[in-house]
Formats: C-alpha cells, sequence, structure tokens
C-alpha cells in the first residue's frame, strides 16, 4: 500500500518519507524516555512508602487491639494517632518528589520545590509556581499518584474505623 501510494511522487520526494529522524530527534525521543523511566520510579517508590508505612500502621492496630478497648476516647486516641501518621507518609512522599525537582533543577531552589510539589501531590495546584516546560508532564502525574494514595489513605482509614464499629458492637 506504501509503495502504491509514494509511486506517484517524484524519486526525491520519496526519498525524504523513508529517511530517518534527525539526531534532534533522537535525542528528544531518548530524552522523553528517560523522563518516562524517572517518572515511573517516582511512582513506584511512592507506591511502595505508602505501602509499607500502612504496613507498620497496619501492624501497630493488630498489636495494639489484642484486648480491645471499645471505649470512645481510647477509639478516637487511636484514630488521631493513625491520622498523624498517615500524614507523616504523605509528607514523606510529598519529599521525594520535592527532592526530586530540587535535584533536577526544576525549580528555583528546595524551599520551592517542596512547596510546589505539597501543593500540587494534594491536588491544590495554586499555579504560582509551574515545571519548565521539559518537565510538565510531571506535576499531572504527582497530583494523580497524590490523588491515588489519599483515596489509600481514607480507604485504610475507612476500614480501621469499621473495624472499631464492628468490635463495639461484638462482631
Amino acid at each position: 500500500m506504501l509503495a502504491k501510494s509514494t509511486a506517484s511522487l517524484p524519486s526525491r520526494t520519496r526519498s525524504k518519507i523513508f529517511r530517518k529522524a534527525p539526531i534532534q530527534q533522537r535525542t528528544s525521543n531518548t530524552a522523553m524516555i528517560a523522563k518516562f523511566l524517572m517518572a515511573a520510579c517516582l511512582v513506584a517508590t511512592t507506591v511502595v512508602i505508602h505501602a509499607a508505612g500502612l504496613g507498620v500502621v497496619l501492624s501497630h492496630v493488630f498489636r495494639s487491639t489484642v484486648r480491645p478497648d471499645t471505649r470512645f476516647w481510647p477509639i478516637t486516641w487511636l484514630l488521631i494517632r493513625i491520622a498523624w501518621f498517615l500524614i507523616v507518609i504523605h509528607l514523606f512522599e510529598i519529599a521525594v518528589w520535592g527532592l526530586f525537582f530540587w535535584w533536577q533543577n526544576c525549580l528555583p531552589d528546595a524551599r520551592s520545590s517542596f512547596y510546589f510539589s505539597g501543593v500540587t501531590y494534594a491536588t491544590i495546584g495554586y499555579g504560582d509556581l509551574v515545571l519548565p516546560k521539559e518537565w510538565q508532564l510531571f506535576g499531572p502525574l504527582e497530583g494523580l499518584t497524590g490523588i491515588l494514595m489519599c483515596g489509600l489513605s481514607a480507604a485504610f482509614f475507612f476500614v480501621i474505623v469499621s473495624k472499631k464499629i464492628l468490635e463495639l458492637h461484638g462482631r
């Protein structure tokens, strides 16, 4: 089919169609693939940190509920500690993204990198800081990762609350 459609073109035009991409374009493709791999590693690191953190919280909850206390204040105190720990996990994940942006000189300084990362991870998106053009896709990716991790934390919190409610009613 291609031979048929190019047959009517002069031979000079046909040779342009089958030329290799210029070196600059190949370098650009290589850089794009490298950035894609960096992004995949950042997402994987975030998920590993989150899974490990949830595992620590879960083991603590199971250890602390050998004899479940169903009174209001002990349950509330447990939920407060879980919320604090989940926030620390999220802050650590934000720090990983912020360190990456700082390492890659995407933003002027460390403070800006961490601020941008926090705003993006939490999907607040003020827009007062933006990534350079070649790094722009990392912003939405961090936002999506943040949404997923916050959703996972919310689901985890819901499971703990459900477990406590079931314990309260003796089930």
